[in-house]
């Protein structure tokens, strides 16, 4: 076709678009999406952090009722660094941090039924040898299966504010980057994956953590402030929903309305 030919197609999808209210790539119309955060899941509320595994499973039942489309993490952070297409309407990330067995026990075969992409934060000091900890075998299982994302959650999940208080500036600087490049190099050594992205331990995070990051080699991570993600946020410090036990049918639903624009 030539180039005249092709101008009238581009007019034509111009006037779809506007007709259809669909926001174009590039165009600046902001998407935004809720990233959900679990930590641990069984039959009984142990702590805050626990959610049920009935609930959770209630959870995905709303998510499919209610016409959310679950996406991978990394399609939504290629978005909002540009170099991707916005993700599709009423899009929802789930994530799940620590690497507690539970995930393997109890999310994972919910995963599998459902079918839906997850991205797990994980810090490997206690892989394998925690009690509550997944084994490295776990992780490979859940890799294969193409719906899991295995990412960094640092070496072994500090806080920074305590350690920046105890070491002295260039000691702390190196406990920092141990931190950050051990966890992507024993993921990547255990489970030959590419890690790129970050979950902040405890939310915690700063000017000076975030270039630490950025040389370490990530090109995302997660913190723990409640809002959805869009490309006006940084993309060091992605903002996620902390979900408890008690985020149910309308209390969810009210939590998701926020990817509505």
């Amino acid at each position: 076709m030539g180039k005249p030919g092709m101008r009238v197609v581009w007019q034509m999808v111009s006037l779809l678009a506007i007709f259809f209210a669909i926001p174009a790539w590039g165009s600046g119309a902001e998407r935004v999406v809720p990233i959900l955060l679990y930590h641990r899941f069984g039959p009984v509320v142990r702590d805050t952090m626990t959610v049920r595994t009935m609930v959770f499973a209630a959870q995905m039942e709303y998510l499919r009722s209610h016409g959310y489309r679950i996406v991978p993490l990394k399609e939504v952070v290629a978005y909002i660094r540009g170099v991707g297409p916005p993700p599709p309407p009423h899009s929802v990330v789930i994530t799940a941090d620590d690497g507690h067995q539970s995930v393997y026990t109890d999310m994972f075969p919910l995963v599998q039924h459902y079918h839906i992409p997850v991205t797990l934060f994980i810090y490997p000091s206690a892989i394998s040898r925690a009690s509550y900890a997944l084994t490295w075998d776990e992780l490979r299982i859940m890799r294969d299966s193409g719906l899991v994302d295995i990412q960094s959650h640092t070496y072994w999940h500090p806080n920074f504010k305590t350690e920046k208080k105890r070491l002295a500036p260039q000691a702390y600087e190196k406990f920092v980057a141990m931190q950050l490049e051990k966890s992507r190099a024993k993921l990547d050594q255990e489970l030959g994956i590419k890690v790129d992205m970050l979950a902040w331990p405890f939310g915690i995070y700063d000017e000076e953590l975030i270039k630490s990051a950025v040389a370490a080699g990530y090109i995302a991570a997660c913190t723990m402030v409640r809002a959805p993600a869009g490309p006006s946020d940084n993309v060091m410090a992605l903002p996620r929903y902390l979900i408890t036990d008690q985020d149910t049918g309308k209390t969810l639903g009210r939590l998701l309305t926020t990817d509505s624009r």
